[in-house]
């Protein structure tokens, strides 16, 4: 693990291997650990950088107001430390979103961009949506980071096979502060780049799992925004799909880097 200072705070990332450089954001409650299996495959070959953002992992969980553009600075301020101007960058759920900002607002330095499981915009203007968001919430400050986990963990490896993934979700959640983690939820409701989606003119890929919360079509109705946009459908994944489904997703990904 190393550590830089960005944006007064510090921040924990991992950088293996050499080569072309590969950057993986990771999801809600998780961090730069949750990729082992994406790190492990493509910095054979690749320079890999696995960062914890703010609020998770090893990083600093400062107060304050979290938001989807100042994940995406933090992201910039390393890069630029590291003198790394030129990037394939990947993108899990939250992760995705940060990766969405970045390259709308970063458009000639992303060599590829990756979306795993997510979207350009989180509209905040449903009833239901308010629920899942309050019951969190409220999961949270009643029962703590470890019961939410366990809540979760369910939804997103329903398997019987799947209780180690399970505990390592678990293990991954309770490195936040309840605090961390609700500023981390709020940052993204009513986030919305999707009428940037057009600045997108590098190779995008979007990767959907079968079961994932949001249905195939509305990432098939963002894809049709984005000028070389790729849908690609994983059979058998729920939401978590870098570690349910790693094989298939490094596959998919690996294709599309070479071509």
């Amino acid at each position: 693990m190393k550590y830089c200072s960005v944006n007064n705070i510090k921040l924990c990332y991992q950088d293996v291997g050499s080569g072309e450089t590969m950057v993986f954001l990771h999801g809600l409650g998780s961090n730069s650990a949750d990729w082992q299996q994406q790190i492990e495959c493509f910095s054979k070959k690749h320079r890999v950088i696995a960062i914890d953002c703010r609020g998770h992992g090893r990083s600093d969980k400062p107060d304050g107001k979290y938001t989807i553009p100042l994940f995406a600075s933090d992201v910039i301020q390393l890069l630029n430390h590291l003198e790394i101007d030129s990037f394939h960058l990947i993108g899990f759920s939250m992760g995705g979103m940060m990766a969405f900002q970045i390259a709308v607002d970063n458009p000639k330095i992303i060599k590829s961009l990756t979306i795993i499981n997510s979207a350009p915009a989180v509209p905040y203007n449903t009833f239901a949506m308010k629920m899942t968001v309050w019951s969190r919430v409220a999961l949270i400050k009643l029962m703590g980071l470890d019961k939410l986990s366990r809540v979760i963990g369910k939804k997103l490896f329903p398997s019987d096979n799947q209780e180690n993934l399970k505990d390592k979700f678990s293990e991954s959640m309770q490195m936040l502060t309840k605090s961390s983690y609700t500023r981390s939820l709020m940052s993204f409701l009513g986030w919305d780049v999707s009428d940037k989606l057009p600045l997108l003119q590098m190779p995008v890929l979007v990767i959907a799992a079968e079961h994932d919360y949001t249905p195939v079509e509305i990432k098939r109705a963002y894809c049709r925004k984005i000028t070389h946009a790729k849908l690609v459908v994983i059979a058998d994944s729920y939401h978590a799909t870098p570690m349910d489904q790693p094989d298939a997703l490094n596959c998919h990904i690996t294709s599309f880097i070479e071509s």
